[in-house]
């Protein structure tokens, strides 16, 4: 470790214009379709309160992760849990008109405002998304797809971590990377006890303000519940990858895995 679903929307060739497909992906399990239902309700928000908690810093660890991804001009990636779409964005600035980024989530709700902030993007690249609800540990997409994915702020919440990863490696090609950024288990005391003060503090009080206390409380045991550094690259090895680094910043409160199939 170092420091440091659905289709929406679709591009018609004749008419040009947005086109909706919706077929459910049913989410078995009682624990994730609990957390399905939260990120339903906290979309509204959510970017909103992403800035307010990062200090609008989110936005910098979302560059660093696409950097990390390794996506270039032409390429097909994917992006894995993508909320309202600031890293399929990202991505899409990237790889450009002449590549693919598809866009991957278990809420339809984020998905249907990911598609909205399109809609007011006018860049030719911005077309290239594709937005697609599914299930990050049962991937609608064939062996070796991918040129490259990112996952930012969604593997902590997914239930079945390392099928979720070995999803991953089964879905990208050979030599490609994923990035996966979120919040660091960190093993110091002083970063865990910082953290910890910073979400009961700082995160809980100010998502009360807009009535979702209670819905982000599950942060912090979020976390205590998610992988550490050491933990993710062992994992993503025994999923298939052949190199795995995780990199602590912002005094060991967030924490990115780049890992290369």
């Amino acid at each position: 470790m170092a420091t440091l679903s659905h289709c929406l929307p679709s591009i018609t060739s004749q008419h040009r214009r947005l086109v909706f497909r919706f077929k459910h992906r049913p989410i078995q399990c009682s624990a994730a379709a609990e957390r399905q239902a939260l990120f339903n309700r906290i979309a509204p928000v959510y970017d909103n309160l992403n800035d307010l908690f990062s200090l609008g810093n989110h936005r910098i660890w979302k560059r660093m992760a696409v950097s990390w991804s390794g996506a270039k001009e032409g390429d097909n990636v994917l992006d894995l849990c993508c909320g309202s779409g600031d890293l399929a964005f990202l991505l899409s600035e990237k790889v450009g008109p002449n590549g693919q980024v598809t866009a991957l989530d278990f809420s339809k709700e984020q998905l249907q405002i990911a598609a909205s902030r399109q809609r007011m993007r006018f860049k030719p690249c911005y077309k290239n998304i594709k937005w697609v609800e599914g299930n990050a540990v049962d991937l609608p997409f064939s062996d070796s797809y991918f040129d490259g994915i990112t996952i930012g702020y969604g593997l902590r919440n997914v239930v079945d971590r390392p099928k979720a990863i070995e999803e991953m490696c089964r879905v990208l090609k050979k030599g490609s990377k994923v990035s996966v950024l979120d919040f660091n288990k960190s093993t110091h005391p002083i970063a865990i006890s910082f953290q910890d003060w910073v979400i009961d503090n700082v995160i809980v009080p100010v998502a009360s303000g807009y009535g979702l206390g209670s819905e982000y409380e599950y942060l912090k045991n979020s976390i205590k519940k998610y992988l550490t550094g050491d933990e993710l690259e062992k994992i993503a090895l025994e999923a298939g990858f052949s190199t795995a680094k995780h990199y602590e910043f912002s005094g060991g409160l967030m924490g990115n895995l780049v890992a290369s199939r």
